[in-house]
């Protein structure tokens, strides 16, 4: 079991969509940078466990739970002019961007705001509360992951 973080603008894609989505899941589409894109398409397994973040907001924070329900596969927004995340670099016999589908878990409690996670000595050296650091998604180690939830 691997942990990770992944961020969205709620205006774009919030927890509250994938709790509405048909099964509760959906697809992950979009990301752009290649060290999330090799996360996703390399590293995340099924049941993998993830921190739905609100990024872009008036209050960023953790603010639910998800589940990898399907390992990474080529994105195929990358393949649409009319998407917004189309790439014509991309192609589909030699995908440059992949996804993953995330099934919804659970709201959290409370938002577990990047103010109070940026405050915590045991969370010093997680990605996401490092200077400089903008990755979509991210890996949160296991002591991390339960640190946070002890938070809730």
């Amino acid at each position: 079991m691997q942990y990770w973080l992944m961020k969205s603008e709620p205006d774009v894609f919030g927890i509250d969509d994938l709790a509405a989505a048909p099964d509760q899941t959906d697809h992950w589409d979009g990301v752009r940078n290649y060290q999330a894109r090799n996360m996703m398409r390399d590293r995340m397994r099924l049941g993998d466990q993830v921190f739905f973040y609100h990024s872009n907001t008036k209050v960023p924070g953790i603010v639910g739970i998800a589940e990898i329900a399907r390992e990474g596969y080529p994105d195929h927004t990358a393949f649409d002019p009319n998407d917004p995340h189309y790439d014509p670099k991309s192609d589909p016999d030699r995908p440059r961007w992949y996804m993953v589908d995330l099934r919804f878990v659970r709201k959290l409690a409370r938002t577990i705001t990047l103010t109070e996670l940026k405050e915590r000595p045991e969370l010093a050296d997680m990605p996401l509360v490092r200077k400089g650091n903008r990755l979509s998604v991210m890996p949160v180690t296991p002591e991390q992951w339960q640190f946070i939830l002890s938070l809730e």
